[in-house]
């Protein structure tokens, strides 16, 4: 994969996260460029000439080392390796776009990190959405002042200069990384829901009609439209056993669609800060200029919508899967069981209601709060570190909302009552690859278990 500071995308770094590619440089060019402008600068240029944050009037001399030692300084568990690669990868991109000032030649250094498996210790606390300091600090590594985890051998190393110091830390990459992850996991899962919500129409014959090209027309919102074109195809037409279906079909494109909505927006939101040259100061046009681009609002507050859009359409899928459980709708008996006053999947409810619980506490906004540090002299806080965070929790929760729907929605008819763990752990799987269904063969009135390699009990 060519980085070239231009076009990351989310898809994209959490390729490379999760060992799926490599990453080459584009052109060392802009950031070359912006180097050769920080040395003929002239005067107090902050961070660099001066200190930070309440001592951003206090002059300072060649103390850049001393900044990383001191906001080395995070605290919890360390992240997985793969969260704190994307964020190399976040950071190298950006750096290519120029305008941070920092020597080009660490940016080779850091993607043949990236590329031979070498990742820094980050902690888990110590960022509140106006730049990943603590996270960052980890460029101790490249002086040896710090251990990186993965290989013992061949440990990545450069000399940064003091001038490099507080460029290198100017950055929300962290953040951007579990944003760009958690995007990225979350549009599969979205994509997925409605094959899973496909499954829960046919088993219980819910009417097609809701989601009908002239329908969506009326009321043009992109997502409500992609969400029932793509329903639409998985459908036969011939449903309808009832004027109007509960909410959970009949509403499905409006509600999930506005999930996709929210989803799109923050995709565009990430990946603009994904490309930018984010800096403070920013080194352009042969000056340095002192400004704000490092706060993180618009990440934080698209991550806030996204989250809170999750609970509508996962709230839906567990009102399809209490339909499935009613013989009303399913011609079954109660709970789907193979004998009169069986269990069957009765517990799939409490399985999904517990996950729904978790992703409407995830879904509290971080930009409802803020933080005043550093003697008064930062007075506002994004909290987008937050953001991130709670959206990449977001992805388990869900899938296992969507999993026990599916699961109920395939359950083949006669299984005798037995331990579902197994079976919500194969359907999690057979989401979270988005790989669900053969779909030509859905528009039938029992879904194709043999069709997806899943045994006649639906696992």
């Amino acid at each position: 994969m060519e980085l070239d500071g231009a076009g990351l995308t989310c898809a994209q770094v959490h390729a490379v996260a999760y060992g799926a590619a490599r990453v080459t440089i584009s052109s060392l060019d802009r950031a070359r460029a912006a180097w050769g402008a920080a040395q003929e600068l002239t005067g107090p240029i902050y961070g660099q000439s001066t200190g930070v944050g309440a001592n951003k009037d206090v002059g300072v001399e060649g103390g850049g080392l001393d900044l990383l030692r001191s906001h080395a300084g995070g605290a919890g568990p360390l992240v997985a390796p793969e969260r704190a690669r994307a964020m190399l990868v976040v950071r190298l991109n950006q750096l290519l776009a120029g305008g941070s000032g920092v020597d080009p030649g660490v940016l080779p250094v850091l993607a043949g990190a990236i590329n031979d498996g070498f990742t820094p210790p980050i902690r888990t606390y110590g960022a509140i959405g106006t730049g990943d300091l603590a996270a960052l600090a980890t460029a101790l590594c490249l002086l040896g002042e710090l251990s990186w985890q993965g290989p013992t051998a061949n440990a990545p190393r450069y000399p940064l200069a003091s001038g490099d110091a507080a460029p290198f830390l100017s950055s929300g990459a962290a953040t951007l990384a579990d944003a760009a992850i958690a995007v990225h996991r979350l549009r599969v899962l979205l994509e997925a829901a409605v094959d899973v919500a496909a499954f829960s129409f046919v088993a219980v014959s819910a009417s097609a009609e809701p989601v009908a090209a002239v329908v969506q027309e009326a009321r043009p919102h992109p997502g409500q439209a992609a969400a029932a074109a793509r329903l639409r195809g998985l459908l036969a037409r011939e449903f309808a056993a009832r004027i109007q279906d509960p909410y959970g079909y009949r509403a499905f494109a409006q509600v999930h669609g506005a999930a996709l909505d929210a989803l799109d927006r923050a995709e565009r939101v990430v990946e603009t800060d994904l490309n930018a040259a984010a800096e403070n100061p920013l080194i352009a046009d042969s000056l340095a200029w002192h400004n704000g681009n490092f706060h993180s609002a618009p990440v934080a507050l698209a991550l806030d919508a996204l989250r809170a859009a999750l609970v509508p359409t996962a709230q839906l899928s567990t009102a399809r899967l209490a339909t499935l459980m009613e013989p009303a709708y399913t011609g079954r008996l109660p709970f789907l069981a193979a004998r009169p006053g069986g269990s069957g999947a009765m517990i799939l409810e409490y399985v999904a209601q517990d996950a729904l619980a978790e992703l409407r506490h995830l879904a509290n906004p971080v930009t409802a709060g803020t933080a005043v540090i550093s003697r008064g002299t930062e007075d506002h806080a994004g909290f987008a570190t937050q953001a991130a965070r709670y959206a990449l929790r977001c992805v388990e929760p869900l899938e296992i909302v969507l999993a026990c729907e599916r699961l109920a929605a395939t359950r083949a008819p006669n299984v005798p009552d037995r331990p579902l763990s197994d079976d919500l752990d194969a359907a999690r799987a057979l989401i979270s690859n988005n790989f669900l269904l053969v779909r030509q063969a859905v528009g039938t009135r029992h879904p194709p278990h043999r069709a997806e390699g899943l045994q006649e009990d639906g696992r």
